[in-house]
């Protein structure tokens, strides 16, 4: 893999939006990377050009097959005015595992960090800085070969495109309502669910729309098998606070390996509280709920870094917690988590990575 990045630079520049104005994932920089890869040359020709749309074969594996794999992670301005990642490194050992799962070749992981941090110099402009404001960035895969043959590619495309995404809490942090379903399946062992891939994601919508069309924010996944265990929430892993111990599903092959996840682990370890890492069932919930201690809830994730959950609906039951209140460790994590993403905090982990601009 070459080690340089060839750099084109767009002759006009687009307006920047108001930070108010910003929806996730609508608006998209100046720039943007791109890498091929063929199976005689590997990854080659690393470029950060004017962004535009992609000419491709109508016979490009992807769009038959879905051989492709994404990550989301988000760039921030601190206080002084400089660019700062948050755990890129592990999103991009994420990315290599989704690689692995959908058969597509690894990608160097320091040299892709360095790209980013290339791309990010050039559109430094682009990172808001509002309040909850940051630059959303969208690194993908996809298989471009032109061939029906059911078998992996031998010819992919690596992308980075950027997006300026407005506060997933304009009015605040606030609960949410989540339905669990307890008919389609996310995944199951043995299955993608692990790789951040399309079809994880598309195969849920039609969930998400009876959830939405319910009143319900997002939906909750139960296993594929015995539709009993909890596994994850439509975008973000789970966590439940019962009797003081803060609980979350195991990591399996059918649950994603967050990297708010594993930063909330981190977190509550490190402040000594009781965290535990196992099955879970519904069964479980809904008795501590009934007993009164089922404490608080709730999702990580990029978007949202830590979305508090006010109420559950399980068959024909609503479980509320806390009162529809965000409780203490809930607010705590979510302050926390995203004043050390922003600069504004100690950051004691040596999470942030400073991009040199």
């Amino acid at each position: 893999m070459e080690a340089t990045v060839a750099i084109t630079k767009a002759d006009t520049l687009k307006p920047k939006p108001h930070p108010d104005e910003l929806q996730f994932g609508k608006t998209f920089t100046d720039h943007m990377f791109t890498m091929q890869y063929t199976s005689e040359k590997g990854w080659i020709q690393p470029e950060i050009k004017p962004y535009a749309p992609v000419e491709i074969d109508p016979a490009a594996m992807v769009f038959h097959y879905s051989q492709s794999v994404f990550e989301g992670l988000k760039a921030y301005k601190d206080p002084e005015g400089n660019v700062v990642l948050f755990r890129p490194d592990e999103n991009f050992k994420r990315l290599n595992r989704s690689n692995k799962r959908l058969s597509i070749p690894p990608v160097n992981e320091e040299l892709v960090l360095d790209y980013l941090k290339q791309l990010l110099e050039l559109e430094k402009d682009w990172i808001p800085t509002a309040e909850g404001t940051s630059l959303y960035i969208r690194p993908f895969i996809i298989a471009t070969e032109p061939s029906l043959q059911v078998a992996p590619a031998h010819q992919y495309q690596f992308f980075i495109i950027l997006s300026p995404v407005g506060s997933y809490y304009p009015e605040g942090i606030h609960p949410v309502s989540i339905s669990v379903e307890s008919h389609f399946t996310r995944a199951a062992r043995g299955g993608t669910g692990t790789a951040k891939t399309g079809g994880n994601y598309s195969s849920g919508y039609n969930a998400q729309a009876k959830a939405s069309n319910e009143g319900h924010a997002q939906v909750l996944w139960l296993d594929g098998v015995e539709k009993k265990y909890v596994e994850e929430v439509g975008s973000m892993n789970v966590f439940f606070k019962i009797d003081g111990e803060i609980i979350t599903p195991e990591l399996n092959d059918s649950i994603l390996q967050g990297v708010t996840r594993k930063s909330v682990l981190d977190l509550l370890r490190y402040w000594e509280m009781p965290v535990s890492e196992r099955k879970i069932s519904m069964q479980e919930i809904y008795e501590a709920h009934q007993e009164g201690r089922l404490e608080e809830a709730f999702g990580s994730g990029t978007a949202a870094v830590i979305s508090p959950i006010g109420e559950l609906s399980w068959k024909d039951e609503t479980m509320i917690i806390n009162g529809r209140s965000t409780g203490d460790v809930t607010a705590s994590l979510y302050q926390t988590l995203t004043s050390i993403q922003t600069g504004k905090q100690e950051d004691p982990f040596d999470w942030t990575v400073v991009v040199p601009t």
